[in-house]
């Protein structure tokens, strides 16, 4: 038993030389700095108020208001507390499409669907940005 706690230790200690080493170099995280270094946070951008033109046919509108703080989750959908059909007119918000109230197979139903219950899979907040990559998108309207 002890030679063989023995043979574990070796074995392990071998298998470990390289991390051992590997770690005293120097560390560099994927941000492109070292460990130690203190880098900024990168540029936070506001929501644009009023509402960006659609770029294509049925692209999911944007939200024209942060939902930093919603909670959408399996037991609630924070989003419902105003754009649901029973609430939409009070609040002044626009309604959910009738494709929302949907199931798979196109039965109507009186809630949301699960299959569209989770708003930010379609829906992004808008906001005015610079492009992360080149995009070269345009728009059939003009064709």
């Amino acid at each position: 038993m002890k030679r063989h706690l023995i043979l574990s230790a070796v074995a392990t200690a071998f298998l470990l030389t390289p991390v051992m080493f590997a770690s005293a170099q120097s560390i560099e995280s994927l941000r492109g700095a070292g460990v130690e270094e203190t880098v900024a946070p990168l540029n936070t951008y506001q929501i644009d108020e009023g509402r960006f033109s659609r770029n294509y046919r049925q692209q999911p509108p944007l939200i024209p208001h942060s939902v930093d703080k919603y909670q959408v989750d399996l037991k609630a959908n924070q989003c419902l507390s105003c754009h649901d059909w029973t609430n939409a007119a009070e609040r002044n918000a626009p309604t959910l499409s009738m494709t929302h109230y949907q199931d798979r197979d196109g039965t109507q139903l009186n809630q949301v669907s699960g299959s569209r219950w989770f708003c930010t899979q379609c829906h992004v907040p808008q906001a005015n940005t610079p492009g992360l990559v080149d995009n070269l998108f345009q728009s059939a309207r003009g064709n």
